[in-house]
């Protein structure tokens, strides 16, 4: 799915994200490494499929979720219901998020 959505965005005439990219703290320890991102925006997308709704996992996003957000980046999550059901309301986002 996440290439479904890189092909989305790569059709809207978005700027083309950086894959799996690795965010650090202010001290440069490690955050997260993220699906796609555009670093000069500070802006991420994650895709959660359908391993998100476990428990464990979706308890560990949370927690990852809020160090990225700490560290002064916008995240934006999408699911397949997104980006195959309303891919324009996805691109539309992303668009307002890259400004």
């Amino acid at each position: 799915m996440e290439s479904v959505l890189r092909w989305l965005i790569h059709e809207a005439g978005l700027p083309r994200p950086v894959l799996q990219h690795v965010i650090r703290d202010g001290l440069g320890r490690f955050l997260a490494q993220v699906d796609l991102a555009w670093p000069e925006h500070r802006v991420v997308v994650e895709f959660d499929g359908n391993v998100h709704r476990d428990r464990r996992v979706f308890v560990e996003d949370l927690r990852r979720q809020n160090g990225i957000v700490l560290a002064d980046w916008r995240v934006l999550r999408f699911s397949s219901a997104d980006v195959l059901g309303r891919p324009g309301s996805v691109i539309g986002t992303l668009g307002q998020a890259l400004g």
